[in-house]
C-alpha cells in the first residue's frame, strides 16, 4: 500500500520542482528583457542631449574659447 501511494507522490513532487523552475526560467528571462530595454532606453536618451547640447552650442555659439 505504501509503494502505490509513493510513486504518484513523488511524480507530484517532482513535476511540482520542475514547475517552479520553469517559473523562475520565466521570471528571469522577463527581468533580463527588461533590463536590457532600459539599457537601451537610457542609451539613446543620453545620446539624444548629447546631439541636442551639441546643436544648442553649434546655433547659440559657445562663450568659452577654442582650445588648440
Amino acid at each position: 500500500m505504501l509503494r502505490l501511494m509513493t510513486a504518484p507522490l513523488l511524480t507530484c513532487t517532482l513535476a511540482n520542482a520542475l514547475s517552479g523552475c520553469a517559473v523562475v526560467s520565466v521570471v528571469d528571462a522577463a527581468a533580463t528583457v527588461a533590463s536590457t530595454a532600459i539599457s537601451v532606453t537610457s542609451t539613446v536618451v543620453e545620446t539624444t542631449v548629447d546631439v541636442t547640447a551639441a546643436g544648442v552650442k553649434a546655433v547659440a555659439g559657445s562663450d568659452d574659447p577654442d582650445k588648440p
